[in-house]
């Protein structure tokens, strides 16, 4: 089967995505920033003019890295904190939550730092990732601030897919469709 492709464009960016079957009936548009730095940067300015005030932002490993990076940059080389997907040597007082992404096949976790958790205590957290699609992935992140005993101030993303573009608590730049087998967006 030759490969379909949506073309959008984001943040100022035309860019066609693969669509790639999630099921027998149904398609996802795969977004990835990796490699890809006008698309991260243009993205990250569009999302930090949107953005409530912060403290400071989270995101998930591994492809909300260039996005977190880049805002962090671009908004005066802030600390941001990783949730990681196994712990690290240096890691100590580790918090660790259970996440089921649409994109993964298995159960994962995510591990924050103690020492990142500190820093969040009674602070404001900005979550970022690059595609919101059933929100698992972010409630996770939801979960570690509100362990850390931070305060969760705001959700961002670049792409919400399918019904993650009708939530009220999300900002994002762009709608992202589901897709039938044929590639047919569904409205």
């Amino acid at each position: 089967m030759e490969q379909m492709y949506y073309n959008m464009t984001i943040a100022g960016c035309e860019r066609a995505l693969p669509l790639c079957p999630l099921t027998d009936e149904l398609m996802i548009g795969a977004f990835v920033i990796f490699g890809d730095p006008e698309l991260t940067t243009a993205c990250s300015e569009a999302l930090l003019a949107k953005v409530p005030a912060y403290d400071y932002m989270i995101t998930a490993e591994a492809k909300g890295i260039p996005l977190i990076h880049e805002m962090a940059r671009l908004a005066g080389n802030q600390k941001y904190m990783l949730a990681r997907k196994g712990p690290k040597l240096y890691m100590r007082d580790i918090l660790d939550v259970t996440v089921h992404s649409i994109t993964t096949a298995k159960e994962q976790h995510l591990y924050l730092d103690g020492a990142d958790a500190a820093l969040m205590r009674g602070k404001r957290i900005l979550i970022v990732d690059d595609v919101v699609s059933l929100g698992d992935s972010m409630r996770a992140l939801e979960q570690l601030v509100e362990a850390a005993g931070g305060i969760v101030c705001g959700r961002a993303t670049i792409l919400a897919e399918g019904d993650a573009a009708k939530r009220d608590d999300l900002v994002y730049l762009e709608r992202l469709p589901l897709f039938t087998k044929d590639g047919k967006a569904l409205d």
